[in-house]
Parts: structure tokens; sequence; C-alpha cells
């Protein structure tokens, strides 16, 4: 259960990293991705954050992740600069892919039948044999 103060400090997280991300993404030529940082949860001592982030087109979305994940320790600067007087200790910053829009519409795909596994069994995930 999360509290009022992670909350907080989470949704402030989110905003700023959210603005950094686009405003770097832009400047390095790649302004025809589109990142959103859907989730931020801090962790209840206060020293992770784990940042999900929305990737269109989702073919780019590995590629970013990379990116983000190069360039985290200027991203967490910037980050902490903007949020100097919200916080005394800036959290540190792990990053993730947020595919539940992908999974979402794999599922309204198949409740309208247009991939239907059962029809055809290479749409399902391979089982690993023990």
């Amino acid at each position: 259960m999360e509290t009022n103060r992670q909350k907080k400090i989470a949704g402030v997280l989110q905003k700023d990293i959210a603005d950094i991300i686009s405003k770097g993404l832009r400047d390095s030529g790649r302004g025809n991705v589109l990142v959103s940082v859907t989730k931020v949860s801090v962790t209840t001592d206060l020293s992770i954050s784990k940042v999900y982030m929305s990737v269109f087109p989702p073919n780019e979305a590995q590629d970013v992740l990379k990116e983000v994940r190069a360039v985290g320790m200027q991203i967490k600067h910037q980050v902490a600069l903007k949020t100097k007087h919200q916080l005394r200790r800036m959290p540190e910053l792990e990053y993730f892919i947020d595919d539940s829009l992908e999974y979402i519409e794999k599922l309204d795909q198949a409740i309208k039948g247009e991939e239907n596994p059962i029809l055809d069994p290479e749409l399902l995930e391979r089982r690993k044999k023990k």
C-alpha cells in the first residue's frame, strides 16, 4: 500500500521525467517517437523509483529504453535540479517498458476474432518443455 508521500513524490517525478525525456528525444532528432511516462512507483524508503514508459511506435521501444538507460545519470541530475525544493534526496531511477497497451490490443483482437488462437495455433507462444 502506497503512502500519500510516496504518491506525491511519484507524481512529481512522473511529470518531470516525462518532460525531460520528451525534450531529450526531440533534441536528439527522434521527434517521430512518442514516449509517455505511464507510471512511477517509489519504494517505501524513497530510495528507488521505477519508471514505466510507453513508446509509440512500439518497435522503437527497446532502442528508446537503451538510450534512456544510457543517459540515466543526466536525467536524474536534471530531475534533481527541478525538484531540489521538494525532495531532500533524489531516489535512484530504474526504467522499464510498459507494454500493457499492446497486451490490451492483442486481447481486443482475440475477442473480436481477428486473431483466433484456436483456428491458428501459431499465435500461441510455445511452452518450454522441462
